[in-house]
């Protein structure tokens, strides 16, 4: 009885797979009991209204980094504590600054930002119609021929038909 080869690949890539198997258990997700379905309704919707600051935009559910694992970590506890919305909100803009928000709210720092595609939609059309109203104003230009450049047109044209 014949005892049965394994290829030198084949090896080389069960052992691969034996060696990397651990590292899939490094990608572990977080979980966060709660006992009222709608609080988890919340948490998910207050992690993913959240931006996290290392990785600039990207909400703190998604994000790997540290920084987003302790602001979901807050947030879960203020929501144990019983914190509304608000609540947790203000205080994660007052601890990171209003950077956090993906949906800054509207107040005099901010008015910039909310009118800024206003102002440039609003630009766009004034050039648009400024050059309207240009092209509208200008005499359209007939390029009138001397008759030394008509002449050798027909000549051209002449020659053209000639070819065929």
């Amino acid at each position: 009885m014949r005892a049965h080869q394994v290829s030198p690949h084949r090896l080389t890539l069960l052992m691969m797979v034996f060696l990397l198997l651990p590292v899939s258990g490094w990608a572990t997700t977080d979980t966060y009991p709660f006992s009222d379905p709608q609080d988890a309704d919340r948490f998910r919707t207050l992690i993913s209204e959240l931006r996290c600051p290392k990785c600039q935009n990207q909400n703190i559910a998604d994000s790997n980094a540290p920084i987003a694992k302790d602001m979901r970590d807050e947030v879960y506890r203020m929501l144990q504590q019983g914190a509304s919305n608000e609540e947790v909100t203000e205080s994660l803009v007052g601890r990171f600054g209003e950077f956090v928000r993906y949906k800054p709210e509207l107040d005099r720092r901010t008015a910039l930002l909310w009118a800024t595609p206003v102002i440039a939609v609003l630009g766009g059309l004034l050039v648009v119609i400024g050059i309207v109203i240009r092209s509208r104003r200008r005499p359209e230009r007939t390029a009138a021929l001397s008759d030394e450049e008509r002449r050798q047109a027909e000549a051209l044209l002449k020659d053209s038909g000639n070819d065929r």
